[in-house]
Formats: structure tokens, sequence, C-alpha cells
């Protein structure tokens, strides 16, 4: 399944569960703007699906997720996107978690920090 994202995150299909995988293990899982948005448009398109039941979100490596990317947010600033294209995108996801109509599950294992 390819929502975007890139090689970042990864969504698939297992049995009535919608998988969501970070795997960025080596920026700790941070959040790229791309995670953001390609998390959203899987959330967006499992929620009408009733073949989906719940969502799991895991990850490689020894952290779940260090919450946004900084560094990432300051270099596409650099560049010029306003970092607060970012940090709308991301709060609106976490809002969009919280409204979610199916169980949404983190298995959380390593490092957890800032929105992870």
């Amino acid at each position: 399944m390819d929502f975007g994202g890139g090689d970042e995150i990864r969504f698939e299909r297992l049995g009535r569960a919608g998988v969501v995988t970070l795997t960025r293990p080596q920026a700790l899982n941070a959040l790229t703007h791309a995670m953001v948005k390609a998390l959203g448009k899987a959330l967006d398109a499992w929620e009408r699906d009733d073949g989906v039941d719940v969502v799991v979100v895991k990850a490689e490596g020894r952290a779940f997720c260090a919450g946004g990317d900084i560094l990432h947010v300051y270099e596409a600033g650099r560049a010029g996107q306003p970092p607060v294209d970012f940090f709308a995108d991301e709060y609106r996801l976490n809002a969009r978690i919280k409204r979610f109509k199916k169980p949404y599950v983190a298995l959380i294992n390593g490092i957890v920090m800032g929105g992870g």
C-alpha cells in the first residue's frame, strides 16, 4: 500500500489490521513532513474501509518515535518551506488520531520523545 512517505514509513494490511511501520531507525523514527502527510492519508482510507478494524503502529530499531524531526523542519525552512506547515499538519494529525473511529494501537517499545 502506498500512501506516500517514501522509505520512511511503510503501510500494509495484515488480516483486518492496517499496520504502519516507522522505518527511520537511524533518526529514532522522528517524523518528517512526508511521514505525517502519508499517515493522514492512510487513516482517511482505513477509516472508510470496512475490511480494516484496527490500526497498529510500530517502529523499527531501538526507538518507537522521537516526535517531529526538528532537523528536517530546520532544513526545510532554510529551503524556503515555512516550518509552520509541518507543525500545522502534525497537530492536525494528532487531532485526527484522537477522533479516529477505530481502535488505534501504538506498539511502543524503546525510546519515545516529544510528540512520539
